[in-house]
């Protein structure tokens, strides 16, 4: 029998500026959820005409983005580039040293792109590694109905309900699933006992917890941090509720390891950091093709 996650806490992700003219609602990199390994950063990003992210560089940590509404275009130094679209994720392993651009379509409506950017520290033997990329579409994701159909999940990576994601994307074991209840339905899904785990939610309002317990109701654009003791969450819509509630629940391994953090670089020491920032700007030890290298789809910015 599965035993209840606790909630740590709940917050509200404050919007505010990234990049250029993009708009983000952070929670984790924040003084409310800060050192939540192997977690980094969560960003739900929206970005209108003449907004984006142009050419910046990368060490040391995993990136997975996830296109809610529109699409990404992206290209990097080593001549890598593609899109992403509705449903779709990219993971990229930034490594020893990456420089890409991330600009959203620009959407002959004027509609804005939406997405969400999850960073994952690396383990220190790979901070080092070479990059690389791997592309996850919609139509690959499994997708399964729950709860007489009053629930959706898409499994994204991991496991729900005797169901498994199509491949391990990311080098720190992590699972990531968006979720769906409709009112009167009711998700519990299992999770590895002793990682780290949290939920983002995107839509709705939600019950989360176990009813008569630590059970708290839950808005749009929140972020619900559970204990690690325990092996399951429990997450249910009122009966009476207006609209169906939709979440991302992701849980990761956490890395016994210092985090230094400065910017875009992520490593386990100060020096390291000092080092990076030397390597970029000297283009070096895996920054070579940054020298003189600006993204086509970066231009316009």
């Amino acid at each position: 029998m599965s035993t209840p996650r606790a909630i740590r806490q709940v917050f509200l992700a404050i919007e505010q500026s990234e990049g250029v003219g993009a708009r983000v609602r952070r929670s984790i990199g924040t003084p409310k959820l800060r050192n939540f390994s192997p977690f980094l950063m969560l960003d739900h990003f929206t970005s209108s005409p003449g907004a984006g992210f142009p050419d910046h560089p990368h060490r040391g940590q995993e990136t997975i983005s996830y296109v809610l509404q529109g699409a990404i275009d992206h290209e990097d130094f080593a001549g890598n580039s593609g899109t992403i679209e509705e449903g779709d994720l990219q993971f990229m392993t930034a490594g020893r040293g990456i420089m890409h651009s991330e600009m959203p379509r620009q959407n002959a409506d004027g509609t804005p792109n939406i997405g969400m950017q999850l960073w994952v520290d690396l383990p220190e033997k790979l901070k080092f590694c070479e990059p690389r990329y791997r592309d996850l579409g919609a139509k690959e994701i499994p997708q399964i109905e729950v709860d007489d159909g009053k629930a959706t999940i898409k499994i994204i990576s991991g496991q729900s309900h005797g169901t498994d994601s199509v491949q391990e994307l990311a080098y720190t074991p992590v699972w990531i699933f968006d979720v769906v209840i409709r009112p009167g339905g009711k998700v519990t899904q299992e999770l590895p006992a002793g990682w780290n785990a949290f939920a983002y939610t995107l839509s709705g309002t939600a019950l989360f917890g176990t009813a008569g317990k630590d059970q708290q109701t839950v808005e749009k654009f929140h972020n619900v941090v559970f204990e690690q003791k325990g092996d399951a969450v429990t997450v249910e819509v009122d009966p009476s509720a207006e609209e169906e509630s939709r979440f991302i629940l992701v849980a990761g391994l956490p890395l016994d390891q210092k985090v230094v953090q400065y910017g875009p670089f992520v490593l386990n020491s100060q020096e390291q950091v000092y080092q990076a920032m030397l390597d970029y700007q000297s283009h070096s030890n895996g920054f070579e093709r940054a020298a003189g290298w600006r993204s086509e789809i970066g231009k316009s910015m």
